[in-house]
């Protein structure tokens, strides 16, 4: 009889010590998963900056300006331009 108690005993221990060590482990993913997720919306943020700089960057009126700035490109008069036909 004292051999099934002390048997009893070490299994209750024994499952005790796994619930502690399970909820232990959730609430250490759980923290892991929040870092993540913070860490997400971050990167969410930053790629909406960066493709709010580049439509900027890439604009069609932008690039005219630049191209007519620093290129000395134009666009061609009415009486340069040339139809080619195949």
């Amino acid at each position: 009889m004292l051999l099934l108690v002390v048997c009893l005993l070490v299994l209750m221990l024994g499952s005790a010590l796994a619930v502690i060590t399970t909820a232990h482990l959730t609430r250490e993913q759980y923290a892991r998963l929040q870092r993540l997720e913070q860490e997400e919306d971050q990167l969410q943020t930053e790629w909406g900056q960066l493709l709010l700089e580049e439509s900027a960057w890439s604009s069609p009126a932008r690039i005219e300006k630049l191209a007519s700035e620093r290129l000395n490109m134009r666009l061609p008069d009415v009486n340069e331009a040339e139809v080619i036909r195949p």
